[in-house]
């Protein structure tokens, strides 16, 4: 293998050691989130005309888990390793900010994916599941799953223990994912929390990966992909950026 496959090997085999806790966890709570909201909210609440709340649910859910587990991967990954203080032995490699890059958002991808076909998988027996443009359900996932896990590597940079990393968890990611549009449609809200809605880039990638499934979204999947295409490219300029540098990795 070379440099940056044996670096995405070893994080995918990392998390895939402890599976139990990083795939099945999330499945399981993806599944409680089905149970406990579809079965309430089912004869409440109708979306598009034509899609009970349950089937309009699962997309939601299935992105929800890959965009977390994505962020969580990377994020822990770096904290961890500044913390035991091994990430002194990648230091010695000659591995470019490159290998490192593509190594950690790669893993981080592999890791989203997983439990997102674990959570779809789960909620076959709540729901039928539609395809109506499969091609796009694989570019949102894909796409959301390298944003949020370039997202984990700065926060994984930034952070000096796991205090630090657990706060931009819990007051950045978890409240932009909630209020994107995982458990409602934004035309529901008024419009002043429409608007502020638009200004949330969790909500395009959680509306274009609904796209793929139903073929109605609450705005175009073509303005979804550029502003999360482009959200993913500002990200990872600035993830490259503190690599190249050694941010907080190099004395």
């Amino acid at each position: 293998m070379t440099g940056w496959q044996m670096l995405f090997y070893k994080e995918v085999l990392r998390f895939w050691k402890v599976s139990f806790q990083t795939i099945a966890a999330p499945v399981l709570t993806a599944a409680l989130y089905l149970l406990i909201f579809g079965h309430v909210m089912q004869d409440h609440v109708k979306v598009y005309d034509r899609i009970d709340y349950a089937s309009f649910l699962v997309p939601g859910l299935v992105m929800m888990s890959v965009l977390q587990n994505a962020f969580a991967n990377s994020s822990s990954s770096l904290v961890q390793s500044k913390i035991m203080g091994n990430v002194v032995f990648l230091l010695l490699t000659p591995l470019s900010h490159w290998a490192w890059f593509v190594a950690y958002v790669g893993s981080s991808v592999v890791r989203g994916l997983v439990v997102g076909v674990g959570v779809f998988l789960v909620t076959l027996g709540f729901a039928t599941p539609e395809f109506a443009a499969p091609l796009w359900i694989a570019v949102f996932a894909i796409l959301g799953a390298a944003l949020l896990g370039t997202l984990g590597l700065i926060a994984g940079l930034w952070a000096d223990k796991f205090d630090q990393m657990a706060a931009f968890q819990n007051f950045v990611i978890m409240p932009m994912t909630f209020l994107s549009g995982v458990f409602y449609s934004i035309h529901s809200l008024p419009s002043f929390w429409q608007q502020v809605s638009h200004l949330n880039p969790f909500f395009y990638m959680i509306d274009g990966f609904r796209y793929g499934f139903f073929g109605q979204s609450d705005v175009s999947p073509w303005l979804s992909l550029g502003i999360v295409g482009v959200a993913w490219l500002a990200v990872s300029a600035l993830a490259l950026h503190l690599l190249r540098t050694g941010y907080k990795i190099r004395n």
